[in-house]
């Protein structure tokens, strides 16, 4: 891992110098300023009994289904289209330290993007200033919450950018991947009761891989290690298969 800071750093330097990375964090920081706004109409017109930032944190899905393919089709893709990916594993570097390099540049600037949103709950309760309202654990556990997550998210896109030379192409994988995750671990249970006699261990994985359920119980303060072990030992399977599948395709060439 004698390469890796210094990929890291042309990573993250191909990151900020791009014109496309602006324009993603300008709708992402659109798209959610959007969200909490409405949010805030709705809570004002009828009050719930949630707070504002758990309704919020409950909607992360909406911008995770278009940032991460934006973030991460690019990763292999590109340079295996350009060519340039060969020409760097010639160069004494492995495929883990490129694997991961890239990995960890997408997930600072997908942790970057979400740390700007904590704008929005800090301008919400300067202006509000009722002590009734105020409620650190949610945020709390919310961004807890984004921070794990985003390995498993970051690591699907990467995978999928590993597959294929076509950054459409690994776009659409990468979403597919993405919201089978979210939806399909979700709602796996429902989708089993066709059987009739539907087996415990479908309800278990059910209630284990249940992405939403997971968002609820870190916004209302609840920590589940469940979900740490879940989001981590899958994020490294699949940056794992991403390693083995440049490794393989790059020393085929």
């Amino acid at each position: 891992m004698r390469h890796f800071t210094t990929l890291l750093r042309n990573e993250l330097w191909r990151l900020f110098i791009n014109p496309s990375t602006y324009i993603a964090a300008f709708l992402f920081l659109l798209i959610m300023g959007f969200l909490f706004q409405l949010i805030l109409l709705d809570y004002a017109g009828d009050p719930k009994e949630d707070n504002p930032s758990i309704t919020f944190f409950n909607l992360f899905f909406v911008p995770v289904f278009f940032m991460v393919p934006l973030l991460t089709m690019r990763s292999i893709a590109e340079e295996r289209a350009a060519g340039t990916i060969e020409t760097l594993m010639t160069t004494p570097v492995t495929a883990t330290e490129v694997i991961l390099s890239k990995f960890c540049a997408g997930y600072i600037y997908y942790g970057v993007l979400w740390a700007f949103t904590a704008s929005f709950h800090i301008l919400f309760y300067s202006f509000v200033q009722e002590d009734s309202l105020f409620d650190p654990y949610p945020i709390i556990g919310g961004y807890a919450y984004i921070a794990v997550s985003g390995t498993l998210f970051l690591s699907l896109g990467i995978f999928a950018s590993s597959l294929t030379r076509s950054q459409l192409v690994a776009g659409i994988v990468s979403f597919s991947l993405v919201f089978g995750f979210i939806v399909v671990g979700s709602f796996l249970d429902e989708l089993a009761l066709p059987w009739a006699n539907q087996p415990q261990w479908i309800e278990l994985l059910a209630n284990h891989t249940d992405v939403l359920q997971h968002m609820r119980d870190f916004s209302s303060g609840v920590i589940d290690t469940r979900a740490i072990v879940l989001y981590s030992s899958c994020s490294m399977a699949f940056l794992f298969l991403s390693i083995l599948i440049l490794e393989y395709r790059e020393g085929a060439c």
